[in-house]
């Protein structure tokens, strides 16, 4: 994966840089922002609102360990059909994308399992309150299911980003770093055909709007020399 611009670039796990370190990034133009974090300091813990978006009826619990593909609406344990460019998902519906990330190419499951509205407060460790003011954090919390064939230890999803509920893209927040609110790893040693991790990125909604939906821009669904490639979307 390339930059941390999400409409330009791709982020790389070798771009993971110093720990602690913060990235604010507008999705329209790409800009971004720098600012250290606090070191390894716990995350503040007040009461918040619940979640905002959950997975819709009828759909399994927990869709990664029951494997549900959004895509076919069959097991995603042998793949199932590759996602297609602009293709809309429900929030607990899985989507099977290729994935490639140096010199890695395999295969993923992604599920959206839930949208969890936060609390401007939720980051007051992270020193950054000149960068988010008047923004509520929306927490975007996702799985990723290995049902390739490669070996993908060490490698970095990411690419994961908030709609509002008008469609505009919200701002993200990437940490660098541990944020117990909205954990987000690379994927574990041994990471072979099966395995899953959760993961969550933090989207950045103005005051008084709402992050409604998720968006996986990741290639081949972004437009960096693809103007037609749209992401995949759950709502």
């Amino acid at each position: 994966m390339s930059s941390i611009s999400m409409r330009k670039t791709t982020l790389a796990a070798a771009g993971l840089a110093v720990a602690g370190t913060l990235v604010l990034t507008g999705c329209k133009d790409g800009n971004e922002e720098l600012t250290p974090a606090a070191p390894s300091a716990p995350a503040a813990q007040p009461s918040q609102p619940g979640g905002y978006a959950t997975p819709p009826a009828g759909a399994p619990s927990s869709p990664a360990a029951e494997g549900y593909d959004g895509a076919s609406g069959a097991p995603a344990g042998g793949g199932g059909a590759v996602a297609t460019s602009g293709q809309a998902f429900k929030i607990g519906q899985a989507a099977t994308v290729p994935f490639t990330s140096g010199s890695k190419t395999g295969q993923l499951a992604l599920t959206v399992t839930s949208i969890e509205a936060g609390n401007p407060a939720d980051l007051a460790s992270l020193n950054v309150a000149d960068k988010v003011k008047g923004k509520t954090p929306f927490y975007i919390h996702y799985t990723a299911k290995n049902t390739g064939t490669t070996d993908l230890s060490f490698t970095s999803v990411g690419h994961m980003k908030g709609l509002l509920d008008g469609g505009a893209e919200s701002d993200v927040l990437l940490v660098v770093g541990k944020f117990d609110k909205c954990p987000s790893e690379s994927l574990p040693s041994g990471f072979t055909n099966g395995k899953s991790q959760a993961s969550c990125a933090i989207a950045l909604a103005p005051t008084g709007a709402k992050v409604t939906g998720a968006e996986y821009w990741g290639d081949p669904y972004n437009n960096l020399n693809k103007p037609a490639q749209k992401g995949l979307t759950w709502k």
